[in-house]
């Protein structure tokens, strides 16, 4: 396989990985919501309408637009170093949702802030969570393009 075939391989795989650990942390973010303000029972019921398929989604495009920076630094550095652990992927995904905390604090509109620990625990979990996503569908063979070009 020639280098351009290899580098384009890649970097669909790495879209297909950020899309999904996008919906692997937006499912994730729906979960807790609807465990935190519907009961057992209900959060059941609720699930199960199929208003999962509309707000999974919908959730997954914010969740995107605002990792994307954070999470490309990390998917560079792990393509770099060639890194096909799942934990640098759980510790990545907190990390860049550690950062986008940290942007929603730098923010100037002090309604859109997280204050509380527990919805800042969870933002953190739902980035891990996408991060092994992530892990599950491209990073496993990151830095396999250097090996085809025998780097």
């Amino acid at each position: 396989m020639n280098r351009f075939a290899a580098c384009l391989l890649r970097c669909f795989a790495i879209l297909l990985g950020y899309a999904a650990a996008s919906l692997g942390a937006s499912a994730f973010l729906n979960l807790i919501f609807l465990g935190a303000v519907f009961g057992p029972q209900d959060a059941s019921a609720v699930a199960s309408s199929g208003s999962l398929f509309f707000s999974v989604p919908f959730v997954a495009l914010f969740v995107a637009y605002f990792g994307f920076i954070p999470a490309a630094a990390i998917i560079l550095i792990a393509e770099v170093l060639a890194r096909r652990d799942w934990l640098f992927y759980a510790l990545g995904g907190g990390v860049v949702a550690a950062v986008f905390i940290g942007f929603l604090h730098q923010a100037a509109d002090p309604d859109f802030q997280i204050t509380g620990v527990s919805p800042a625990l969870t933002v953190i979990g739902a980035g891990m969570v996408g991060g092994i996503c992530y892990w599950l569908t491209a990073g496993r063979w990151a830095g396999s393009w250097r090996d085809e070009l025998g780097a």
